[in-house]
């Protein structure tokens, strides 16, 4: 038995979800997400919770339970209060700004690099070495993320590149006369 799956969802105050069969639909002050399970995973309402349970015993609905149950979790908790992600950038001239709503990064190479965020995806720029990605959708913000990242990723000798804040980066020694 799935023990991140039998736990069920409770709903925050403040936001509603309403279940039609396989499809959770959440609406918060944040805005509105929806969430359409697997065939083999049933979905209920019951005392202002969403409980996730596998149709049958077979392998494929147990493996797919505690993944629809964090699912719906995500989505109830990105209506309410959102998700983000840090970014840090380190290195000489390497820097970020903003143009409108485009991300402008100066990362070493003869032209800047921008990007344009998604839908539903805003970037804040609060230092020239700092980006925050935040958004409803969990998902959404960490493949917004790892893509920024994917520019100049860390580089092992000197730590420099755009690197997620909470990411630790193994150093190596350089070489030796």
């Amino acid at each position: 038995m799935s023990r991140i799956g039998k736990k069920p969802v409770p709903v925050p105050a403040g936001v509603t979800a309403t279940v039609e069969g396989q499809k959770v639909s959440v609406k918060g002050p944040k805005g509105e997400l929806v969430f359409v399970a697997n065939d083999e995973i049933s979905v209920k309402l019951e005392d202002n919770a969403v409980v996730v349970l596998p149709i049958n015993d077979s392998k494929d609905a147990r493996s797919k339970w505690g993944m629809s149950r964090t699912m719906v979790e995500n989505i109830l908790k990105g209506v309410k209060d959102g998700y983000e992600r840090k970014l840090e950038i380190n290195g000489v001239g390497y820097r970020a700004s903003l143009q409108g709503k485009n991300l402008q990064l100066a990362l070493g190479f003869s032209h800047d690099v921008v990007y344009e965020p998604p839908v539903g995806i805003t970037i804040a720029v609060p230092k020239p070495t700092e980006i925050i990605v935040s958004g409803i959708n969990k998902q959404q913000v960490g493949q917004v993320a790892a893509e920024i990242r994917e520019y100049r990723g860390p580089e092992p000798y000197k730590g420099k590149g755009v690197k997620y804040a909470e990411e630790r980066i193994v150093r190596k020694e350089g070489k030796k006369k």
